[in-house]
C-alpha cells in the first residue's frame, strides 16, 4: 500500500443483540486492510470475552481518568454502563494506511461523525423486532428487566438508522459481512480515494 493512502474510518452501530461482533469478525477474517478498534469499557467481562482483544475493562474511576485526559473520541453511557473508544489508536492505524472498524452505539457514532465528518457510517438491523428479542433471550447473559431495557434502547436506536449512510439486514451472518465487506470495498474505491493514482 503506498505511503500517502490514509485508512478509513467505518462506524458500524446497531441494537445489542443484532450480530454485531460476528459480524465485524467475519468481515476481518476477510481483509488484512482493516482492523477493529477496541473500546474501553467499565461493564464485567461476559463469558468468554478477553481482555485486550473483546474491550479493555476498566473501573469507573479508571474510565473518568481517561475522560479527564481526553484519550477518548467519543464516549457514552449504554444500558448503566460506560463505554469510549481510544483516540489514539484510531489516529496511528488510519495514518498506517490501514481503516479502523469503530464497533459503538448511536449516540457515540455522532460524536465521532461531529469530530470526523469522513467517516462512514452502517448500521447493522435485525430482520424483526421478534428476532431480535429472541436473540436478546437466547444469550442468556441478561435478567428479564435487562432484556426489556434492551429492547426499549433498541427501538430507539434503530429510529436513527435513517442517519447513517449504509443499512445492513442481518437475516444472516454470512451475507450480511459480505455487504459489509462491499461497502468497505466501494468507499476505497471512491474517485476522490484514487486521484492521486491519476
Amino acid at each position: 500500500m503506498e505511503q500517502f493512502d490514509k485508512g478509513k474510518l467505518f462506524i458500524i452501530s446497531g441494537p445489542s443483540g443484532v450480530g454485531k461482533s460476528t459480524v465485524i469478525s467475519k468481515v476481518m477474517a476477510l481483509r488484512d486492510d482493516v482492523c477493529f478498534s477496541i473500546s474501553v469499557t467499565t461493564r464485567a467481562p461476559r463469558q468468554g470475552e478477553t481482555e485486550g482483544e473483546d474491550y479493555f475493562f476498566v473501573s469507573p474511576e479508571k474510565f473518568e481518568a481517561l475522560v479527564a485526559g481526553n484519550l477518548l473520541l467519543e464516549h457514552a453511557e449504554y444500558v448503566g454502563n460506560r463505554y469510549g473508544t481510544p483516540a489514539e489508536y484510531v489516529r496511528e492505524t488510519r495514518e498506517s494506511g490501514r481503516s479502523v472498524i469503530l464497533d459503538i452505539e448511536v449516540q457515540g457514532a455522532a460524536a465521532v461523525k461531529d469530530r470526523m465528518p469522513e467517516a462512514v457510517m452502517v448500521f447493522i438491523l435485525p430482520p424483526g423486532a421478534e428476532e431480535l428479542e429472541n436473540r436478546l433471550r437466547h444469550r442468556h447473559t441478561d435478567s428479564e428487566e435487562k432484556v426489556q431495557e434492551r429492547l426499549l434502547q433498541a427501538k430507539r436506536e434503530c429510529e436513527k438508522a435513517h442517519s447513517y449512510d449504509y443499512i445492513v439486514v442481518n437475516d444472516d451472518p454470512d451475507i450480511a459481512a459480505k455487504e459489509l465487506d462491499s461497502i468497505i470495498t466501494a468507499e476505497k474505491c471512491r474517485a476522490a480515494e484514487r486521484l492521486n493514482y491519476i
